[in-house]
């Protein structure tokens, strides 16, 4: 990784696809309404750092850390956080489309996820203990051999989760939404 290193800087209306991004250590650094669209972010790091209303759809993130970021309003279709620095990947999601994206084997444990869309996300093998998935669209969302003990899904709406295929112990989930646990056994839930 290059030595550039930034610190409590706000980057505010930049359009990275035409502005140049520079990768370094970005630590206590506000990123808002910016478009990062298909942009290299390769063994950058982000460190208590917020990015607010912006688009890092198809961003390359391998080997990218972030250490306690948070995305609100933030459009990330189909990132690859599998690909993501392991070590103290800390992240939490308000109100973001991360439609068409893989947290693979992903730790992920008490991430919160509000108000976001997350159709056709990979959490297979994913480790999900204690997640909130606060009124979030899980249309499509693969889970296959994830770990979901005390995970909140009581809001959470479209999911399909086979429990013998999962560690659900201790799982919330709301009594209309108890479809989404037997959708495989066909039955008519009234």
């Amino acid at each position: 990784m290059s030595e550039n290193n930034f610190e409590n800087q706000k980057y505010r209306n930049i359009n990275f696809t035409q502005e140049p991004f520079v990768k370094g250590k970005y630590e206590e650094c506000d990123f808002e309404d910016c478009v990062m669209t298909n942009l290299n972010l390769q063994d950058c790091v982000f460190i208590d750092s917020r990015f607010k209303n912006c688009d890092l759809s198809m961003a390359d993130i391998g080997n990218t850390a972030l250490r306690d970021v948070t995305f609100e309003s933030c459009k990330l279709l189909g990132l690859n956080f599998k690909d993501c620095n392991e070590f103290l990947f800390i992240v939490a999601f308000h109100h973001c489309q991360l439609d068409l994206s893989s947290f693979y084997k992903c730790y992920l444990n008490n991430v919160p996820f509000k108000n976001c869309s997350l159709k056709e996300v990979d959490f297979t093998e994913a480790d999900l203990s204690k997640v909130c998935f606060e009124q979030c669209n899980l249309k499509g969302a693969m889970f296959e051999q994830s770990i979901l003990e005390k995970s909140d899904f009581t809001s959470a709406i479209n999911f399909q989760i086979d429990p013998e295929k999962n560690q659900i112990a201790k799982a919330k989930f709301a009594r209309q939404n108890l479809a989404g646990l037997l959708g495989k056994y066909k039955i008519k839930i009234v």
